[in-house]
């Protein structure tokens, strides 16, 4: 009975023990593999964007425009990471944070319909530029379709 209790006890250990092991990798892989001002901005720009682009409703769009506003001034402010440490992201990243506060300053303005509808898909395309680069330093290619 004491043998049986000492192997699983034994056992419980070296499972823990492994998966420490495996949370810190996964943590290490997730540094590696993620940019998290990226993927915040990502998820409001879709919600934003793909209601316009398939059905040309920008309700979303207008309805969010100050929260991407926002996250685009987090992502700009934030250190990049080495695979984008670049003039040219830094560039990019400080128009979309100004291109997404003229979009979010238009709607309180009371901004048409079609201004608002063609600066959205510029800041969709510069996005997808960042995108484009992030994917390009780790090595990847980025297909992007419409």
């Amino acid at each position: 009975m004491k043998a049986k209790l000492f192997l699983i006890v034994i056992g419980m250990a070296v499972l823990a023990a492994c998966s420490k092991k495996d949370e810190n990798l996964l943590s290490e892989e997730t540094e590696i593999n993620e940019w998290a001002e990226m993927d915040a901005f990502h998820m409001i720009m879709a919600e934003a964007f793909h209601p316009f682009k398939d059905s040309a409703n920008l309700e979303p769009a207008k309805n969010l425009a100050e929260e991407m506003a926002a996250e685009a001034g987090k992502w700009a402010a934030a250190e990049l990471p080495a695979q984008v440490a670049s003039e040219d992201v830094k560039n990019l990243l400080e128009k979309l944070k100004t291109d997404t506060r003229a979009l979010a300053d238009e709607v309180k303005a009371g901004a048409t319909n079609e201004q608002i509808g063609a600066d959205l898909t510029a800041l969709h395309d510069n996005f997808h530029s960042i995108m484009e680069a992030w994917h390009k330093g780790k090595g990847e290619k980025h297909e992007h379709q419409h």
